[in-house]
């Protein structure tokens, strides 16, 4: 056999036209290899060699750049999302690497303040496989200081039935202060489709485009009769009941902070113990409804409720965008956010929540992640 095998390479590679018919197959395959050259290097051996640190003269009088010891390393790629974490030395070392364009985070909390985050990252890095990728990362201090949407449980519970009406949105107050929520609204932002696409700036005159369902707090912006107390979280439900009781693998919502309600519904459900977010759109007769796979969501101040012409980017108080790929395009404007979060399995029982509670750096691609259960009211 192997002579043969021998004796027909020779004859094709040699140019000669004439071939047995019972060698079709061998011939075929022989001419492959005479054609194509084997790979030299295989993909997925790509290496990345990091180097984190963060300079101490928020805390010191004597300043120096000093690693960033175990801090946790966020990888973002076409083929989804990892996380490890630096040595004693501030030091990182991955190896077995798809080629690929990286985005890189690396975030610790201040050793000395809590509501500061050391936040360092590169985006878009082109990491090839057979080379190293070398770079050294210097994080600076973000304070988490405000009202930001916490987590989105949107994918429904795990069912047959097609069941999703336990969906909730978590605030969380990451300051030291109260906080009113009189006035705010909240969005769901899922129009625009035919131009720059939903929360784009459709028209470049500073508001995002596309708000298809608007509810909002009671009272107005700037008074004071519904506070936020500080390092809290407000649980927003679809509906504040106990969705156990329709299927079993869902959630409690009874007791939620709040709750979505269409007084122009005749349907929908009211919890008379739980206090209403009101929809503002008379032309929306269903309850405020997210999409299980991906959607844009939007909380602000309320001091623009004009959702005709566009939410002003200034009233924004904080903005997510989930996909259900990494290779879908992004449309929420980057003043908003600069990346979206990727988001869980229809009917799966999972949730998207911050990395850390309230720790917003206006990327979602790094700031979110899946968990296996919603967590409403805590982290």
């Amino acid at each position: 056999m192997k002579k043969l095998k021998t004796s027909i390479e020779n004859i094709l590679c040699s140019g000669n036209k004439v071939i047995p018919g019972l060698l079709i197959l061998s011939v075929a395959l022989v001419l492959f290899s005479c054609s194509v050259e084997p790979p030299t290097t295989i993909d997925g051996n790509a290496k990345i060699e990091l180097f984190a640190m963060w300079d101490t003269s928020t805390v010191e009088n004597n300043p120096q750049y000093i690693p960033l010891k175990n801090a946790k390393v966020i990888l973002t790629s076409e083929y989804g999302i990892s996380v490890s974490k630096t040595d004693d030395d501030g030091k990182l070392h991955l190896s077995g690497l798809p080629s690929s364009k990286y985005s890189i985070s690396v975030r610790m909390q201040h050793p000395l303040d809590p509501n500061i985050l050391l936040v360092g990252s590169v985006r878009d890095r082109e990491i090839i496989t057979g080379k190293v990728f070398q770079d050294t990362i210097l994080a600076k201090p973000i304070s988490s200081t405000g009202i930001s949407i916490n987590e989105i449980y949107c994918t429904g519970p795990v069912n047959s039935i097609f069941y999703f009406y336990d969906q909730f949105i978590e605030l969380y107050n990451a300051s030291d202060s109260i906080k009113y929520v009189d006035g705010m609204m909240v969005m769901r932002v899922s129009g625009n489709n035919e131009g720059k696409g939903p929360g784009a700036d459709e028209d470049d005159d500073g508001d995002i485009d596309g708000v298809t369902y608007v509810f909002k707090f009671p009272g107005k912006p700037g008074e004071q009769n519904y506070p936020f107390s500080p390092k809290t979280f407000l649980v927003l439900a679809q509906d504040a009941v106990n969705h156990k009781n329709t299927v079993s693998t869902s959630i409690d919502l009874s007791n939620s902070n709040w709750e979505f309600y269409n007084q122009f519904s005749a349907n929908d459900i009211d919890n008379p113990y739980v206090p209403n977010l009101l929809n503002i759109r008379a032309d929306r007769t269903v309850d405020f409804m997210i999409n299980l796979s991906s959607d844009v969501i939007v909380v602000s101040s309320g001091v623009d409720s004009v959702w005709e012409d566009g939410i002003d980017i200034p009233t924004i108080i904080d903005g997510v965008e989930y996909q259900s790929s990494v290779s879908v395009g992004k449309t929420l404007d980057n003043r908003v956010d600069r990346g979206f979060a990727l988001s869980p399995a229809k009917y799966g029982g999972h949730s998207l929540q911050r990395r850390e509670p309230g720790s917003d750096t206006n990327d979602a691609t790094l700031d979110w992640e899946i968990i296996p259960n919603p967590t409403p009211g805590y982290q």
